[in-house]
């Protein structure tokens, strides 16, 4: 995956799950399985969807499963003749897509990063493009998607056999090593993208190599000094432990085991906040690999929702995260 850190653009951030946190939590209704999201971005009507260089099969089938369970209204960025190839050959009603013809990916990217900051659109979707010239497309300062000061990440959701809810974890994607502020910032994102599910206040575990604080280790005395911070309400509304190790956090067993005393995270999480980009992303791929897992994915800091998946994830995958990103769309 691409890796960037943020950058400054003359527009201001609009906190667009702030927006739709305040009426979905009045139902005070948590999802549990990614299903329940598609049935939540359903309920609030079609989003308007441009997908930069949407010319091939999984990210056309995904667009068009989302359209079809009244997601989305999709306008794809592309080849048209590809377009209208892969829709034969896959048994698609063309027909169901606007299409923008144009064969250049990069161009594809500026036009639909275009549309939503215009307002002609209100979600982004990558599809074949290369996952930096997208991001390169979000980030161009003059395009005005990526607010003044902003920090640019990226927060999945994971559905697996093994544990007992939901799981979301950051940071996958994006910010390869992310420093002590922008570790309280995505804090921030997992809990609003929590929130987004109903989880009022989530319990987030601050993931290190041991649940012991040890100050050789960053990311150990981070995750404690995060834990702190979290105790005297300075993270949000959310319960933050650390350091953990992936074993304590995730089971009760491991916990015990250790002696790991008065942690209601321990168990229990909600969310994982990794350390750094290769760990973070081994655990993503390994989950959906090796652990039969299912996931939703977007990025998180722009101003309009973006969904980012890899050319090689499934057609699900890509569906899932569609509605994830119409369910967080004003």
């Amino acid at each position: 995956m691409f890796a960037v850190r943020g950058r400054s653009v003359p527009r201001p951030q609009t906190n667009y799950i702030h927006i739709y946190r305040t009426s979905f939590n009045s139902h005070k209704t948590m999802i549990k399985h990614l299903t329940e999201i598609v049935e939540a971005a359903r309920r609030k009507g079609r989003k308007r969807l441009a997908v930069a260089y949407g010319q091939d099969a999984h990210t056309i089938s995904a667009v068009y499963d989302a359209y079809n369970e009244g997601l989305v209204e999709p306008t794809l960025y592309g080849d048209k003749k590809v377009i209208e190839q892969v829709c034969a050959e896959e048994g698609i009603d063309v027909n169901a897509f606007r299409i923008i013809d144009e064969k250049s990916d990069v161009k594809c990217v500026a036009l639909a990063v275009a549309a939503v900051v215009s307002g002609d659109a209100d979600v982004l979707m990558k599809g074949l493009v290369s996952t930096d010239k997208y991001m390169r497309g979000i980030l161009n300062k003059d395009a005005g998607l990526f607010p003044p000061k902003g920090t640019l990440s990226h927060v999945a959701i994971m559905e697996m056999p093994e544990y007992h809810k939901l799981l979301l974890i950051s940071d996958v994607a994006v910010i390869p090593l992310p420093d002590f502020k922008q570790k309280t910032i995505l804090i921030g994102y997992l809990t609003k993208t929590a929130n987004l599910l109903g989880i009022e206040t989530p319990k987030i575990a601050c993931i290190a190599p041991s649940e012991q604080v040890l100050p050789s280790v960053p990311s150990s005395t981070e995750g404690a000094i995060l834990a702190k911070m979290g105790d005297r309400g300075q993270l949000g509304n959310a319960i933050i432990d650390g350091p953990l190790s992936l074993d304590v956090a995730l089971y009760k067993e491991a916990a015990e085991q250790k002696k790991v005393k008065g942690s209601s995270v321990a168990g229990d999480p909600d969310c994982l906040l990794f350390p750094n980009i290769e760990s973070a992303n081994v655990f993503f791929k390994s989950v959906s690999h090796f652990g039969h897992g299912e996931l939703a994915a977007m990025v998180m800091g722009t101003t309009v929702p973006c969904v980012l998946t890899s050319r090689g994830d499934s057609t699900l995958t890509k569906k899932y995260s569609i509605a994830l990103a119409c369910l967080a769309a004003r």
